[in-house]
């Protein structure tokens, strides 16, 4: 085992397994503690790609232990337990040169390691190739190289076989694991054919080169060269060779490498000058450069042999290369003009002017070194200024009669040329652009223009030497600008950023001067605005509301404005919200129809690319009325909410004003019609007299038959009633009704009774019992409790003829009157019992006695010409537990009774 792979051995145990548990060290290392062995099918050495199987055995047996492996730090899944000691574990094609396969067992209580084992791939050895052999002429050693092949990752002997053309061997050579070897030159004969046979061998196979014809005089090359010296012309990047040998053939040829920081060689192909001198081109300046030579052979000889292996060798002999030699290039200075321009202010009133030159760096690849400062020269070559370096502007002052200024930059190794500033006006009009297109992105835009100098008077001598763009963002912290040659009409500017605003003009530079800007105003790309205007109020009427705001910055617009839109609702009703739109071209002013009450406004901007956000928000409230009439306005209402209440309190006063508004009004607007489709009369004949089986409380009585009676008829049948009224001592009033009828006359009645049916009457109310009528009304203003309530209707129709005004107990007034039924007496033959039901609370506590009426009143004239049975009674009077149930006769009408006498 080797010191190698025992370290590695270590490392991987000491990776793999945590130190808490207890220190685990491989059988390498002397503190390891292993519990087992492990194995490797086929061998722990096998081919590299390779499918491994190994077996992991422990000491004891422990049926609830686990046994697992890492392979390189990573666990094995494919294992198989052979038995309480064995665990077999499948590696499949494995490509690493050195593996560390780690087997350990775990319990319940402990883990322990069972071992570790090395596992070592590898390839067999490829067939040595390209072997060359080769000596100076006043060397004693023969240097012969070969290549190897692909790396076998096994230790590979190389054995080196010197063998005569009769293929029996003079010497061999071995060596482990190189690609070269030296023989000295003595053992060989100068003019002798000899065979070179290498052959390379390792665990897994050997391979054999093919002969190589070996002859000492073929294999002489030059000696190496000697670089006397390396010189560099004045501002150049060629370097010029001296170099010597001690060859004197004339058919050698030099060859030139270099490499700069220790960086790889490159070969270079130098032009020959003369005798020992070269030349290589191209080089950087202010560079150091490694240089070194060879001189090769240009005259091969072809080479045959009677060996089974022929080689011919036609080769260039060259000699080693020679030692290096260090030189620096030297720097350049610049050679290109500076690209200047200028910024002229307005002239002051001591008739000097500011100007501002501006100029753009050199490229770095036209000088080396660095730029020193930049000189300001007048047209006369007098030095006016000088600028530092780092700057790219400087202002001066002139005269006004300066009509040009030149400068130059001073770097390590030179000026560049002057470059001339033109200051003088030529007094043409700009070229105007007449196209421009931004990019998608907003980062350059596209310009185009069109020069014609048919449209000026130019004179002869005047002429068009180049262009110059310009343009600065508004509102104006920045200013770039480019040079353009005066054959294009179109550039791009690139740099660009989207919402600004730039002002591009171009300039027209001739021999006369320069001429006026054509200006554009534009943005590469427009956003939505930043924010919204600010607002403010002229004036806040009641209905509306008169505004102005202020052009947002140009910051701010990122784009050209096109309108404006204005929202605003009243303060807390943010769902109501309304908004008008504004041109963005006319006056900052509007006037807005606007609800009452405090307003709420806000405004926002927008452009090509949308509407902005919303500006700040403002409030306003219309303005304040005068407080005289504030006063006088509070006063009357108070007034008039204190009498309204007054007249709401008082009850005579509330009918009062009811009546007044009944009489005022129309007369359909307190009328009750009745609905004919409700009616259950309609309904019966619609039904052709069946009636339904289920009526509604509000319901019509049913039809009767009718017959038409003469007077007579109607005298014999119905006759007067006389009723009279007394006093008796204990203040309680009687009523008596005597009957005038006979009995013949009550048997005629009754026989026709059976074929007429009832007829309702109506009689005029005397004023009596129209007061009582107000009170029973204001009675029925409050709702009645119970079966009252749900029947009074009907019971108010059905005894609204049968009810009498007179004068009960001593309980109520004398104004206070009641209805009662009509005794037995008023029949013309004997009734059925009649019951009235619980429910009439009305005559269950104001009883009247009818059994003694004295008839002192007027006589009733009592005409009927329908009778109701029972078995032609309203079913709804049923359905109703305070009603009246009649077990026989008719139902008699009642007339109201009259003041005077019939």
């Amino acid at each position: 085992m080797t010191l190698s792979s025992v370290i590695w051995r270590c490392i991987i145990v000491l990776l793999t397994f945590p130190i808490n548990y207890f220190p685990l060290l491989h059988v390498g290392c002397q503190r390891a503690i292993t519990s087992g062995y492990l194995t490797a099918e086929p061998a722990p050495l096998f081919l590299m790609g390779s499918n491994l199987t190994v077996y992991c055995h422990t000491d004891k047996c422990d049926r609830s232990s686990k046994i697992s492996m890492k392979l390189n730090g990573k666990p094995v899944d494919k294992w198989e337990r052979i038995n309480c000691t064995t665990v077999k574990f499948h590696l499949p094609s494995i490509w690493i040169p050195l593996s560390a396969a780690i087997c350990w067992q775990t319990s319940d209580y402990m883990t322990k390691l069972v071992d570790g084992l090395d596992l070592l791939a590898g390839l067999p050895p490829d067939k040595p190739d390209t072997i060359t052999c080769e000596t100076a002429r006043s060397s004693s050693l023969i240097n012969c190289s070969w290549t190897r092949g692909q790396e076998t990752y096994l230790p590979t002997l190389y054995n080196i076989s010197v063998n005569r053309e009769n293929g029996s061997q003079i010497r061999l050579f071995q060596i482990q694991g190189a690609d070269k070897i030296t023989i000295p030159r003595r053992m060989l004969d100068e003019n002798t054919t000899y065979l070179i046979i290498i052959t390379a061998s390792n665990h897994f196979g050997t391979s054999q080169s093919d002969p190589v014809v070996l002859r000492v005089k073929d294999i002489v090359i030059p000696e190496s060269p000697i670089i006397m010296k390396i010189e560099f012309q004045s501002n150049s990047v060629a370097a010029i060779l001296q170099w010597k040998s001690n060859e004197s053939s004339v058919h050698l040829r030099p060859h030139v490498k270099l490499r700069t920081n220790n960086t790889s060689w490159e070969m270079r192909a130098g032009v020959e000058l003369s005798k020992n001198l070269i030349r290589t081109d191209n080089l950087t300046h202010l560079t150091e450069y490694e240089f070194q030579m060879k001189i090769c052979n240009t005259a091969p000889e072809l080479t045959r042999t009677n060996a089974s292996s022929i080689t011919a060798r036609k080769a260039l002999l060259c000699s080693k290369w020679s030692p290096s030699m260090r030189k620096t290039s030297p720097g350049k200075g610049p050679s290109q003009q500076l690209q200047v321009w200028r910024k002229v202010e307005r002239q002051g009133t001591d008739g000097q002017r500011n100007v501002t030159v501006l100029w753009k760096p050199l490229p770095p690849e036209d000088f080396s070194g660095k730029v020193i400062e930049y000189d300001i020269f007048l047209d006369n070559g007098q030095k006016l200024k000088t600028c530092a370096a780092e700057y790219i502007q400087c202002a001066v002052q002139l005269p006004a009669e300066v009509s040009s200024l030149s400068i130059s930059a001073v770097t390590t190794y030179g000026k560049s040329p002057p470059a001339d500033v033109i200051l003088s006006q030529s007094g043409v009009p700009g070229s105007p652009l007449i196209k421009w297109s931004p990019t998608a992105d907003g980062s350059a835009v596209f310009v185009s223009w069109s020069w014609t100098t048919g449209n000026y008077p130019l004179k002869q001598e005047e002429e068009l030497q180049y262009y110059v763009m310009e343009w600065t963002n508004v509102p104006g912290k920045g200013l770039w600008w480019q040079k353009l040659p005066k054959d294009l009409n179109s550039t791009s500017i690139t740099g660009l950023t989207p919402g600004v605003r730039y002002n591009i003009s171009l300039y027209a530079v001739t021999t006369r001067g320069v001429s006026a800007p054509s200006p554009i105003l534009l943005y590469s790309k427009e956003q939505k605005p930043l924010s919204g205007p600010s607002l403010s109020v002229l004036a806040h009427e009641a209905r509306s509301i008169q505004i102005q705001w202020e052009e947002l910055p140009v910051s701010q617009q990122r784009g050209f404005i096109t309108k404006y839109k204005i929202y605003f609702n009243t303060q807390g009703s943010k769902d109501n919200e309304f908004n008008k739109t504004v041109s963005a071209f006319g006056p900052r002013q509007e006037w807005l129809a606007c609800p009452e009450g405090t307003l709420v406004l806000q405004m926002t901007a927008s452009n090509s690319a949308g509407e902005g956000p919303r500006g700040g928000l403002i409030y306003s409230q219309p303005a304040a009325p005068a407080v005289g009439l504030v006063v006088v306005c509070v006063f009357i209402i108070t007034i008039f909410i204190a009498i309204i209440a007054n007249l709401m309190c008082w009850r005579c006063a509330r009918e009062r004003i009811k009546q007044k508004c009944i009489s005022w009004g129309p007369a359909w607007l307190v009328e009750n019609l009745p609905k004919p489709g409700h009616s259950n009369a309609i309904r019966l004949l619609e039904h052709d007299g069946v009636e339904p089986l289920f009526s509604c409380t509000h319901s019509d009585p049913p039809l009767s038959p009718i017959t038409v009676i003469s007077q007579e008829e109607r005298d014999e049948i119905y006759p007067n009633i006389h009723v009279e009224e007394s006093q008796t001592g204990s203040g309680t009033l009687t009523v008596k009704t005597p009957f005038l009828m006979s009995d013949t006359e009550k048997m005629l009645v009754d026989r026709r009774l059976e074929h007429v049916g009832y007829k309702p009457q109506t009689g005029m109310m005397n004023s009596e019992e129209e007061e009582v009528n107000e009170v029973e009304e204001k009675q029925m203003d409050t709702p009645l409790n119970g079966e009252d309530g749900r029947c009074s209707s009907v019971f108010e129709g059905l005894l609204s003829g049968l009810l009498l005004s007179v004068d009960v107990n001593s309980s109520y007034s004398s104004r206070e009157h009641t209805r009662g039924f009509v005794n037995d007496h008023l029949r013309p033959k004997p009734p059925e019992p009649s019951t009235i039901s619980r429910g009439f609370q009305f005559l269950q506590q104001h009883r009247g006695t009818v059994d003694e009426v004295e008839t002192d009143s007027p006589s009733l004239d009592l005409q009927q010409d329908e009778i109701m049975t029972p078995d032609t009674a309203d079913p709804s009077l049923s359905q109703c537990t305070g009603e009246i149930i009649l077990f026989g006769g008719y139902f008699p009408q009642i007339a109201a009774v009259s003041s005077d006498k019939l």
